[in-house]
């Protein structure tokens, strides 16, 4: 927590959320206030952090449209305080934390992008795996288990301020329409250290896939698994199923997950084709960037 406290981590934290402008949580503040407030405030600010007790606001609840119509995305919009804090926290964070990471991991990772997640798959496909196992997670932004994730964050912090303060936030309210919803689980998209805490539960996923020998690609909760023939295509789906809902108690959706040529599915906006040239022009590369 002293190093999140260093005022040039604050500051650096300051200048990221001004540049990520941003709409207001439910406390209106904007991120042109938040200047003016830090010279009022920031010494309690500081105080609060290095004593524990800092506590987070309610997230301001924004529904948006999936792609394609398909249903309704749900993002928690901090107050500009709150992602001050996150972003500072996440400055100190993620460089403990993104070295562990498998390199099949691409998503919300610095020097790691959704083409190079591409062209990784592309080589799977060329090898000659043309059957994909495309794992959809159902909601799981919004069913991550806290006693899990924070199980995880605790095998690398060993700060009890630290996790306290990050416990509050997957804990705090989510206001909509004028009322305050508790939550118990969880991590809306919206705040600085959401991806990088999402990234943190799933690598548990992908410590398990390297560990079988399996070729795959995660961006963010899209995994696609490459196998070379249906049959070892279900027997992935179906253990990978059971350890990501019994270990980390996450529901795989049986409607949107399948085992298919790769032909037949999309990864990342793009379809891959036999020998691993992609179906789609690499344009739709960035409304795939947009949807993640």
């Amino acid at each position: 927590m002293e190093q999140v406290c260093q005022p040039a981590n604050l500051n650096r934290a300051y200048q990221r959320v001004l540049a990520n402008k941003g709409s207001p949580g439910p406390d209106g503040m904007t991120v042109g206030q938040l200047g003016k407030w830090i010279k009022i405030h920031g010494h309690k600010l500081i105080a609060t952090l290095l004593d524990g007790s800092y506590q987070p606001q309610p997230v301001r609840g924004v529904q948006i449209p999936k792609p394609g119509g398909k249903g309704m995305r749900q993002l928690g919009i901090p107050t500009v305080v709150d992602r001050l804090v996150q972003q500072a926290m996440l400055q100190v964070l993620d460089p403990i934390l993104d070295p562990t990471f498998s390199t099949s991991s691409y998503g919300f990772r610095a020097g790691r992008s959704a083409h190079q997640a591409l062209l990784k798959a592309k080589e799977y496909v060329a090898e000659g795996r043309g059957i994909v196992v495309d794992i959809d997670l159902e909601k799981f932004f919004d069913k991550v288990n806290h006693d899990i994730l924070m199980a995880r964050l605790g095998r690398w912090v060993g700060d009890k301020r630290m996790l306290r303060i990050i416990g509050r936030f997957l804990r705090a309210g989510l206001m909509q329409n004028g009322v305050c919803v508790m939550r118990e689980e969880g991590t809306p998209q919206g705040g600085p250290l959401s991806p990088l805490l999402a990234n943190l539960l799933l690598d548990d996923l992908d410590k398990e896939l390297d560990k079988r020998g399996h070729r795959f690609c995660r961006y963010a909760d899209d995994c696609n698994i490459y196998v070379q023939s249906e049959a070892a295509g279900q027997r992935v789906l179906a253990s990978v199923t059971k350890f990501l809902e019994q270990k980390l108690k996450l529901r795989v959706n049986p409607d949107k997950s399948a085992v298919a040529p790769v032909v037949e599915r999309k990864f990342l906006g793009h379809r891959l084709l036999p020998g691993g040239r992609l179906g789609i022009a690499p344009q739709s590369l960035n409304r795939a960037r947009e949807r993640l």
